[in-house]
């Protein structure tokens, strides 16, 4: 497994928390908080892309 570095934890009051993470090659990872090593990847630009549009209300069904 690739060496990641995570950020800290984004919780949502009443959902799950999870982590979002980078390694060295500019690959993007996101994980339920507990389960790094189980981390789905793509890359940094649609996970982050994914991220806003979560953070933004339209995919909160999803969290």
């Amino acid at each position: 497994m690739p060496d990641i570095t995570w950020e800290a934890p984004f919780c949502a009051t009443g959902n799950s928390c999870f982590r979002l993470g980078t390694d060295a090659e500019g690959n993007g990872y996101i994980a339920v908080a507990g389960e790094e090593d189980q981390p789905l990847t793509d890359s940094r630009e649609a996970l982050r892309n994914l991220i806003l549009d979560i953070k933004a209300g339209k995919a909160d069904h999803l969290l």
